[in-house]
């Protein structure tokens, strides 16, 4: 465990705050407030499942708090993008094999707030729209992978790095559709809005979804060396 902390440290130490999210008062009013009522749901469950989780074991409190530093300091690296842009990794598909696709609502909440607050990624009105892509889609994309290739019999680091490759694409995926359902205009549809957002996006952040299956597959089996019983007490139900 000791080990894993000053992993954790180490990342924390270079990391240059900067991200991608919708960016505050970029979507109309109408698209805000209806990402943020369906993100609340989750957002319920989630808390309910952490609880659960987490009751009278201090140290599967501290692998969620782990967890929780992980997608924090993936998801504030920018790259940038060849459209202008920038792209990032998310690091939400550890905590969701670990403890379930709804407690990274939770997480998913807390890192994008704080990212919104102190380092001016997103925003406070687009919240819930990034809370959505990032720990709803993304986390469940993440479980859902992991559950198929598991019943496969896949190799246990394919499991792991194909969870968080298609975690990190479906939530790049979600934030195109949120863009392309908030911005149609009589000549620009869903379809022609999505293509050009995930034209800005595609060329990057394909390389980044493979060094985010690679990096979480290492920081897994970490976990895994040193918190053999922690792991096997977690009951992932993949909601």
């Amino acid at each position: 465990m000791k080990r894993l902390m000053y992993l954790v440290i180490l990342l924390l130490l270079p990391a240059t705050s900067f991200g991608m999210h919708i960016a505050e008062g970029f979507l109309p009013v109408k698209w805000a407030v209806i990402w943020a009522l369906i993100f609340v749901p989750f957002l319920i469950s989630g808390v309910q499942k952490i609880k659960k989780r987490t009751a009278n074991n201090s140290r599967i409190k501290l692998l969620f708090a782990v967890a929780g530093a992980f997608v924090f300091v993936l998801s504030s690296l920018k790259l940038p993008s060849v459209a202008g842009s920038s792209s990032h990794l998310t690091g939400i598909a550890l905590g969701a094999i670990l403890f379930g696709a709804s407690s990274m609502s939770v997480v998913g909440l807390i890192v994008l707030l704080f990212q919104a607050l102190l380092l001016a990624h997103g925003g406070l009105t687009t919240l819930g729209a990034n809370a959505f892509s990032m720990a709803v889609a993304g986390a469940y994309a993440a479980v859902w992978v992991f559950w198929l290739l598991s019943r496969l019999k896949a190799p246990r680091w394919l499991v792991i790095f194909g969870a968080a490759f298609l975690s990190n694409v479906v939530i790049y995926l979600s934030t195109s559709l949120q863009l392309a359902l908030a911005f149609q205009t009589e000549s620009a549809g869903i379809w022609d809005n999505l293509i050009k957002f995930l034209s800005v996006f595609g060329v990057t952040q394909l390389p980044l979804a493979i060094i985010e299956g690679v990096l979480t597959v290492l920081v897994f089996n970490l976990i895994l060396k040193y918190n053999t019983e922690e792991v096997a007490l977690i009951n992932t139900s993949f909601q």
